[in-house]
């Protein structure tokens, strides 16, 4: 599978994750604390794969490199945005607000990606080549996926 199509898998996995929190009551927390906490162990799995893989090989691709400079940045403001949600009560009006940026960054990351990025991927990269990458992030992310022992099939985060 071509690296463009596990990664659009990743933006619809995580999107639901979004909109299960979004329609959450706002008395749902263990649901709202839970979902968050999903969203955090797909995002940081995703973004460690685009880091290692995808952005490393737009760089080298002269129409996409400045992209590859913002990607990075947005990862690194997710990132903070989502240990710094973590410290914080569940459903409080501060994490709420933190919520909320992160998944607006999210969604303009995810339209960026998919309305320009992957389509000059595409067009600069052979099939194999974006096959081999496509590899290399599911390999990636089977690797920073604990498997469940003892019968548990919760996964840590």
């Amino acid at each position: 599978m071509d690296i463009v199509t596990v990664l659009k898998a990743d933006h619809r996995n995580v999107e639901q994750f979004f909109s299960q929190i979004e329609s959450s009551s706002d008395r749902a927390l263990k649901t709202k604390e839970r979902l968050f906490l999903e969203i955090k162990k797909e995002l940081t799995i995703h973004m460690m794969a685009e880091e290692k893989i995808l952005y490393p090989r737009m760089l080298d691709i002269p129409e996409l490199r400045k992209a590859a400079f913002e990607a990075n940045e947005e990862h690194r403001l997710v990132k903070q945005l989502l240990d710094e949600t973590s410290e914080l009560v569940c459903g409080s009006e501060q994490w709420n607000a933190k919520l909320k940026v992160i998944k607006d960054l999210v969604r303009h990351h995810v339209q960026e990606e998919e309305g320009e990025i992957f389509k000059k991927l595409r067009h600069s990269l052979s099939s194999a080549v974006l096959n081999e990458m496509g590899s290399a992030v599911a390999e990636i992310k089977s690797k920073s996926r604990p498997t469940p022992t003892n019968g548990d099939a919760r996964t840590a985060v």
